[in-house]
């Protein structure tokens, strides 16, 4: 890589940080875009799996065998495909609420299978991870947005000084650093961009990243949910106890750490729930993690589509998931038939909720809620 970006040695031995010991990838096959496996990220990603079968493809967009999979067979593709493509647009989204822009993706999908998965929502079934090779690509026009802004103006929600990127909307970059230099090659971009701060949220453990180096210029937003919700809807990601041990671990290591309390799914006994993960949160922070944390708060939507996909392969989420009696159906943007709790009650239960949070964790200032 050039101009200081890659540093290190790729995939270190580091201190074990409290986590998930069973591998969640087991590539078999991977779907590959000849111009993607030409390129050095590419090619490393391909030589990491050397046994994996490998089959070319036009599109990492266009893979019938992935886009029209069996319902019932979720879980398979996300741990043994890999998809290898080439990122075309290369555009900055504004948004202001996770961050002030959303960067070009170094990848799509997740190996984790999250019931209520909105990306899994918009691409229709089990989505696993495609790496982006041209990561130089999406680095450098990270670089020359982030210098053209200069610094920040004004502070906002997002953050008092820096330009906050997104780097994860469509995945989970705590996974793709078990494939690909992608992520450890962000954060080190960012260290060296005096304006500006990489941002993504996380539901794995990945002791890699400890050695990333962030100073200060990564921000982790760690998302969690009451621990059996999570056992029930977070399939695949690490439980919850772990993700809230590896907060102080990160926080040492450089990050700036910040929750998410994402989606807050009402069931009976819900503030019960939440008001003793909030307990067990402020138990497990240290002082310094305390002082100036932030979180975000999302309220559940969920699909039509998913919920069909959702009944082949896990019903039991669907139980708390598809609730029409509590919810009620508005049209995305897209035209899909999202559910969203109903507007007359959703208010209400938004504000208990930051009642509860207030009261157990009074330093915890919320940046947004939805």
């Amino acid at each position: 890589m050039g101009q200081g970006w890659c540093t290190g040695p790729a995939f270190p031995s580091l201190p074990r940080m409290t986590g998930v010991a069973t591998p969640l990838l087991d590539i078999r096959r991977i779907y590959c875009e000849p111009a993607a496996a030409a390129l050095p990220r590419g090619a490393a990603v391909l030589a990491r799996f050397p046994d994996a079968e490998r089959i070319p493809v036009q599109s990492h967009w266009r893979i019938p065998a992935l886009r029209e999979g069996d319902p019932g067979d979720f879980l398979r593709p996300k741990r043994e495909t890999l998809v290898l493509g080439v990122k075309q647009g290369l555009a900055f989204r504004p948004n202001g609420r996770s961050a002030d822009f959303i960067a070009p993706s170094s990848s799509n999908g997740c190996a984790m299978a999250c019931a209520y998965c909105y990306v899994a929502r918009r691409k229709g079934h089990a989505n696993p991870i495609t790496v982006f090779a041209n990561i130089e690509a999406i680095l450098a026009a990270t670089a020359r947005h982030a210098a053209k802004l200069g610094p920040k103006p004004a502070p906002n929600q997002v953050d008092p000084a820096a330009w906050v990127y997104d780097l994860g909307e469509n995945g989970d970059l705590s996974v793709d650093a078990l494939i690909s230099d992608n992520v450890r090659d962000l954060v080190a971009l960012f260290r060296t961009l005096p304006h500006a701060k990489g941002s993504f949220a996380t539901k794995w453990v990945n002791p890699a990243l400890l050695g990333y180096d962030p100073q200060g210029h990564t921000r982790i937003r760690m998302s969690l949910m009451p621990p059996g919700l999570a056992r029930l809807l977070d399939i695949r990601a690490a439980p919850v106890e772990a993700r809230i041990a590896a907060i102080p671990e990160l926080h040492r290591a450089g990050y700036e750490v910040q929750v998410n309390f994402s989606p807050v799914v009402l069931r009976e006994g819900w503030e019960a729930e939440w008001d003793a993960l909030f307990r067990m949160l402020d138990d497990a922070l240290p002082d310094a993690v305390k002082t100036g944390l932030a979180a975000e708060v999302i309220m559940l939507t969920h699909n039509a589509a998913l919920h069909e996909v959702n009944l082949a392969w896990h019903p039991k989420a669907e139980e708390v998931l598809w609730r029409p009696d509590i919810q009620e159906e508005k049209r995305s943007e897209s035209g899909a038939a999202n559910l969203r709790y109903r507007t007359s009650w959703k208010g209400r239960w938004l504000q208990r909720f930051r009642d509860l949070l207030a009261a157990r964790m009074p330093y915890c200032q919320v940046r947004y809620a939805f």
